[in-house]
């Protein structure tokens, strides 16, 4: 049960006087709920990205164009529009001792401008100024006030991300009343510590960072957002630790085995093992064999061999007489380990399976009726795995690939298919240190850093737009030497508001020069028709495929040995590194061509300028989350990870290990969090979100 402390922080933002239904789905939008109605707490935590300074309160004939201002003018004269022109602006001149200012709306109600700003009077107008037709003018200024009204009116005013259909002004009024209703709340940071980093208390820091008395107090480095930060950290780095303490001290069952199957699928594979796929398999061997629970991300580079690993560790359990399952988060993904691991699954005398929404009716119910009695030793599949109706003989593995695209919540969701299950979590995203902390700090960690004998460094260069027919003609002659290539776009159709060029535009233009040879592959296609289009595209019956970043991750086609990236400055790097994996994989020599449309910015500069330099994961993905952030290194803003709101991993990173400390330290002294601190820090998880955490401490 949440503390009633908190429940004023928890109550829908309904409850504000002034936001109804309507507006409501619209604070949804803007503050990411799709889970249940916006809440105050969503509302204070959603913070400023900059703000308007009013303190810039010039004479009209002083005003700079194009910067924001704030100037006391006095109303002379309305011209609405003419009738039959409605869509013309309605202006409104006005004037002080220095100059004159037309102020202009567009689609405004007459009465509600004449009551807003009447003739004759004063009226301090907020906004961007700049200059048409040689007149000064202000288009929809942010604030219209009497000289009440300023004296009440921000200095500085935050600004907000915003959502279509919502009124920065409505969004403040609803930020002052939530912050009106901010609870006292026992400090849950250790005193010290706030002491020293000069650390304003919870509610403080929001109303600073609300209410700003200074341009430095929105500064993410300040100490009001830093303050937050840490919290957030916190909060994050003790929900692991329960959850590390929990699976570690509830009892484990080790698997025996002499390492027979583990063998014959080593031998049965046409390279050796690289040192740090052995150390791999070395450590989690040793985890199956131990009595507690395993906890181990295995994470390496684009084609690294996690799958191969991910086997191995299967037919370590599967020996033992048990079960174990591979879970992906796509379709084609989960199709593609299948198609990896069923031969040498074969010639191990493992018997595997596939699970996805595809199999249905009499086939599902075989797949099912077999997995329950334990005539399936390795189940793949989707989420599919986790519906109620999927029952197990005996599963002692689940193996989770591309983990962050399910959310942490998850990460127990598979292993309640049996007793005492052993998790291990795959990604083909290298992960930079900080973010393994702060979302796997539960977990034993396992780096695939070598790249497997044979693959090839692929030649990649950076293309601009204009050339695209040069880029089309040197395809053509790849095509004529037989080769196969991948042409990858951002989007699926056209888009009225972004110029991209779309898959299926680029797909029909490539189709008229090169015909029958052009295959067309999206997220939108039904799974078979994504299958067979694969399945043609891997034959060579087509050798050139338009496809969407579908193809991103477990796509296999050795012989594709060109790649086309279009537009490649809309692509984080990460990405952008795991496309190119998809190439280099065949004996030819291999290229990758990033096609991007000028003049770039410097961050997009700097990306393919790395590409180009590097093909080391772990250092690509380091940069990559210098340049743009956690979340979209980790694929979380897409995914609904639950993920860092507050905390800003390049900013505040150094606090993480200072959270992390406090957690381990918090927990040896007060395991049951009984203490005042203790009870004043399961508030903490609340309000950030990790209160599945609470069950655990419950638990013991």
């Amino acid at each position: 049960m949440r503390p009633p402390v908190l429940n004023p922080l928890f109550a829908a933002v309904s409850a504000l006087p002034g936001i109804g239904p309507r507006f409501e789905k619209l604070f949804a939008r803007l503050l990411d709920r799709d889970d249940g109605p916006p809440r105050l707490i969503d509302l204070l935590f959603h913070l400023p990205t900059g703000f308007v300074d009013r303190r810039n309160q010039p004479k009209l004939s002083a005003v700079k164009p194009d910067t924001v201002v704030t100037v006391a003018v006095t109303i002379e004269k309305h011209r609405p529009p003419p009738p039959n022109r409605p869509r013309a602006p309605y202006n409104i001149e006005a004037s002080d001792e220095t100059n004159t200012l037309t102020i202009t709306y567009f689609n405004a109600r007459k009465d509600y401008l004449q009551k807003l700003l009447p003739v004759g009077s004063q009226r301090y107008v907020s906004g961007i100024a700049s200059f048409y037709d040689g007149h000064l003018q202000m288009v929809h200024p942010d604030r219209v006030v009497d000289a009440a009204g300023f004296a009440k009116l921000p200095l500085l005013d935050p600004v907000y991300p915003m959502t279509e259909g919502l009124h920065p002004n409505l969004l403040r009024k609803a930020i002052d009343l939530a912050l009106e209703r901010l609870p006292a709340l026992p400090e849950w940071q250790d005193e010290t510590w706030r002491a020293r980093n000069d650390y304003p208390s919870f509610a403080e820091a929001l109303r600073a960072l609300h209410r700003p008395s200074a341009p430095s107090d929105i500064a993410p480095e300040s100490a009001p957002w830093s303050r937050l930060a840490y919290d957030e950290l916190l909060a994050s780095q003790l929900a692991l630790a329960l959850l590390r303490k929990h699976m570690r001290t509830r009892a484990g069952r080790g698997s025996a085995a002499e390492g027979r199957l583990r063998a014959r699928i080593i031998s049965a594979l046409p390279y050796a093992l690289t040192p740090s796929q052995q150390r791999a398999v070395v450590d989690i061997v040793a985890d199956l064999a131990r009595p507690q629970r395993m906890l181990r991300l295995l994470h390496g580079d684009v084609g690294s061999g996690k799958t191969v690993v991910a086997l191995i560790a299967a037919a370590h359990v599967i020996e033992a007489g048990r079960q174990a399952a591979v879970m992906a988060p796509t379709e084609i993904l989960a199709r593609q380990h299948f198609a990896t691991i069923a031969p040498l699954a074969a010639k191990a005398g493992i018997r595997p399976a596939i699970l996805t929404g595809r199999e249905r009716g009499r086939a599902r119910e075989d797949i099912l009726a077999a997995l329950a009695a334990g005539d399936i030793d390795l189940i793949v599949g989707t989420h599919a795995l986790f519906q109620e109706n999927v029952a197990f003989r005996d599963l002692a593995l689940a193996i989770i690939d591309e983990q962050h695209r399910f959310g942490v919540h998850q990460r127990l969701a598979l292993t309640r298919k049996g007793q005492a299950v052993d998790l291990l979590v795959l990604t083909a995203t290298p992960i930079p240190r900080t973010l393994v902390l702060t979302f796997f700090g539960d977990m034993d960690i396992s780096e695939l850093r070598e790249k497997p004998a044979g693959r090839q460094k692929v030649d990649t260069r950076a293309v601009p737009l204009d050339r695209l027919n040069e880029v089309i003609d040197g395809v053509a002659r790849a095509l004529d030497e037989g080769r196969r290539v991948y042409w990858v776009c951002p989007l699926v159709e056209e888009s009225a508001t972004v110029d991209l060029a779309a898959a299926e535009a680029r797909y029909k233009a490539l189709q008229k020069r090169f015909g029958k040879s052009v295959e067309l592959v999206h997220g939108r296609m039904r799974g078979p028709d994504k299958d067979r289009a694969m399945e043609r595209f891997g034959k060579g019956e087509t050798r050139l495929l338009v496809a969407t970043t579908v193809i991103e991750v477990g796509v296999d086609v050795p012989e594709a040995s060109i790649m086309v990236i279009e537009h490649a400055e809309r692509f984080g790097l990460a990405q952008l590194h795991q496309l190119r994996g998809r190439i280099g994989r065949g004996a030819a020599k291999s290229t990758c061509i990033l096609l991007y449309r000028g003049p770039l910015g410097p961050t997009a500069t700097a990306r393919l300028k790395i590409l180009r330099e590097t093909d080391d994961g772990f250092r690509i993905a380091e940069e990559d989350l210098k340049l743009r952030g956690e979340g979209d290194v980790l694929g979380t803003r897409q995914s609904g990870m639950p993920g860092l709101r507050i905390a800003r991993i390049d900013l505040h990173g150094k606090l993480l290990t200072a959270a992390r400390d406090d957690a381990t330290l918090i927990l040896s002294r007060d395991p049951k969090l009984k203490s005042p601190r203790g009870e004043a820090l399961l508030n903490l998880l609340y309000v950030f979100g990790r209160d599945e955490a609470i069950g655990l401490v419950r638990a013991g």
